[in-house]
């Protein structure tokens, strides 16, 4: 009886969040796919059309370009700042009040809104009075348009991204570095290992199951990665920065054709389940944490 007690005691505990899931997150997956096999222009009843609108994004050049830039993004992203979060991470590793100021500098950007960071860095970006301009200039290299142009758009949307984003990995790399025991550090250091061989050996394999945990998360971020393209450059110069979605919004709510942009949100959910999926698959070795 007590057992059935605590049963449904748990039930009803656990009931807020099983409806918040099923209303925010369930319901809206099953709509978009409904709406995705339909005309829906948001002001008439939608007309079922089979799978035109996925035939079609195979022809949209638009589309296909989104699907470049977002996998670019994604990996010129997401490397880069996983590489300087952990870089950053072991090299403040250690107690002392300088060293939190620093961590606390490398992490505010994370903590700032992104609108308020893409402001900011169309400051810096900006050909006629930007900061970056000035002191690229003051050296004696070319003053660049950066934004404007299409070669680099894309780029520095990256750059600001990773600058934004490499304290939110710095924090989680230092967790992970706090729970290495330091007995292992003594032991390699008796042994003669020096600063390379003892991350190598002993950081790297115990950070694995951390880096795995910021890549899925990472890869999640960056196929949604759309406020800073907005802001920034609205996709362009020639679409060189448009991602998906930032596409998905463009014909959603500007276009009103919420149909065709609700099969673009289907097929960017089956594109980041199969990733991840991928990731888990073979990235689960990462898991491991055996000190050899």
């Amino acid at each position: 009886m007590r057992d059935q007690k605590s049963d449904r005691a748990a039930y009803v505990m656990i009931l807020p969040a099983y409806f918040t899931f099923t209303c925010f997150i369930l319901v809206p997956i099953f709509l978009i796919v409904y709406y995705s096999l339909t005309d829906y222009n948001m002001f008439a009843s939608p007309n079922f059309n089979s799978v035109k609108n996925y035939m079609r994004m195979a022809t949209d050049e638009d589309f296909l370009k989104s699907v470049q830039n977002t996998l670019v993004y994604s990996l010129f992203y997401l490397i880069p700042q996983l590489s300087l979060g952990l870089l950053f991470a072991v090299l403040l590793h250690r107690p002392s009040r300088f060293i939190t100021v620093l961590r606390s500098a490398i992490y505010i950007p994370n903590v700032i809104s992104m609108v308020c960071v893409s402001m900011a860095w169309l400051w810096i970006f900006n050909p006629t009075f930007g900061v970056l301009n000035h002191v690229i200039s003051a050296i004696g290299i070319p003053e660049q348009t950066w934004l404007l142009d299409p070669a680099m758009a894309l780029g520095c949307i990256i750059v600001m991204s990773i600058w934004k984003s490499c304290g939110y990995s710095m924090v989680i790399y230092l967790s992970g570095l706090t729970g290495i025991p330091a007995s292992l550090y003594e032991a390699a250091r008796i042994d003669g290992a020096g600063a390379f061989r003892q991350f190598t050996a002993i950081t790297w394999p115990m950070l694995k199951p951390t880096t795995f945990f910021l890549l899925i998360t990472g890869i999640v971020n960056s196929f949604s990665v759309f406020e800073q393209v907005n802001i920034m450059t609205n996709g362009g110069p020639l679409r060189s920065t448009t991602t998906i979605v930032h596409q998905i919004y463009r014909r959603g709510f500007l276009e009103f054709k919420m149909g065709y942009a609700s099969s673009m949100a289907v097929v960017l959910l089956i594109f980041s389940l199969l990733i991840t999926i991928l990731v888990f698959k073979f990235g689960s070795k990462g898991q491991d944490t055996d000190i050899s």
